[in-house]
């Protein structure tokens, strides 16, 4: 894909956790079209939006930023705001996950950290936190990769990134989790429905998902579920637009239960309908539904 005549190209950063999925979300960005640049310091990206921009350029560029650029990755900041000066359009994606499994994904590849060569992986995971805390506040994207497989982590990158251009508007994802299994840490927003009364404890409903009618309608039918969800559509009603004008290009709204099996799935359905009516691309996710 080439940059249109006198269209600066976009540029995506990709950073994040060691072990969190960078080099998976490189691929799977890769395989929708852009042109990947792996582990670029960052002082670069202004050389690189000036060699994109000639004639027959991409149009959508990936560049990959950790800290294995070492003394480089200081220099971020200063080359992110390069580019806004120059008028380009750079977006950052953070990968993120749990430290229980990041050290069991080193610990299965035999792998050192690299900021603790000779020491235990996780002193390095707390300093690369440590480090890397300010560029998580500013990511556009955090994706949590907890308990993801790599071919999930796929769907989730093609579900963000393969639909429309970021340019296009905001892009939402509704998750549905059960608070026993931890809340996504990616959540922009997280909603609570565990005042509701739970299927869980009816024994037709109990095997059930919230995604089978019977579970739905015995979800819907109660008096507080309906005030509830009218109140975040009202809420969401200021929120969105105006997140949409403060050039928010993701928003990632978890809703949550107990197991994440009944009244959040519900819910989140619901919710996802309220962004399909607005035209809005959502893609609805039931994180624990397949859960004991």
């Amino acid at each position: 894909m080439t940059a249109d005549a006198g269209r600066p190209p976009g540029f995506t950063i990709i950073t994040g956790m060691s072990g969190a999925g960078r080099s998976e979300t490189a691929h799977s960005l890769e395989d929708l079209g852009y042109f990947v640049v792996d582990n670029m310091p960052p002082a670069l990206l202004g050389k690189m939006a000036e060699l994109a921009s000639r004639p027959g350029g991409p149009a959508r560029i990936a560049i990959v930023v950790d800290v294995r650029g070492g003394v480089f990755f200081e220099e971020l900041t200063e080359a992110l705001a390069e580019l806004k000066a120059l008028h380009i359009d750079a977006r950052i994606v953070f990968l993120d996950a749990s430290d229980d499994d990041l050290v069991t994904r080193y610990e299965s590849t035999r792998r050192r950290h690299p900021l603790a060569p000779a020491e235990r992986v996780v002193e390095g995971i707390r300093k690369e936190r440590m480090m890397m805390a300010p560029l998580r506040g500013d990511a556009d994207l955090v994706i949590d990769t907890t308990g993801l497989t790599p071919h999930e982590l796929r769907d989730r990158i093609r579900e963000a990134f393969g639909g429309a251009a970021p340019e296009e508007g905001l892009q939402v994802s509704v998750v549905s989790f059960g608070f026993k299994y931890g809340a996504p840490r990616d959540a922009d927003v997280v909603l609570d429905v565990r005042f509701l009364p739970n299927p869980h404890w009816v024994d037709d409903l109990r095997p059930l998902p919230g995604t089978e009618p019977a579970v739905r309608e015995y979800v819907r039918s109660q008096p507080a579920y309906r005030a509830f969800v009218d109140q975040v559509r009202e809420l969401l009603d200021v929120a969105v637009p105006g997140y949409v004008r403060e050039g928010k290009s993701y928003l990632t709204l978890a809703i949550g239960c107990t197991g994440g099996r009944h009244r959040s799935v519900v819910t989140a359905e619901e919710i996802g309908a309220y962004f399909r009516e607005r035209g809005l691309p959502v893609v609805v996710v039931h994180r624990d539904v397949e859960r004991p």
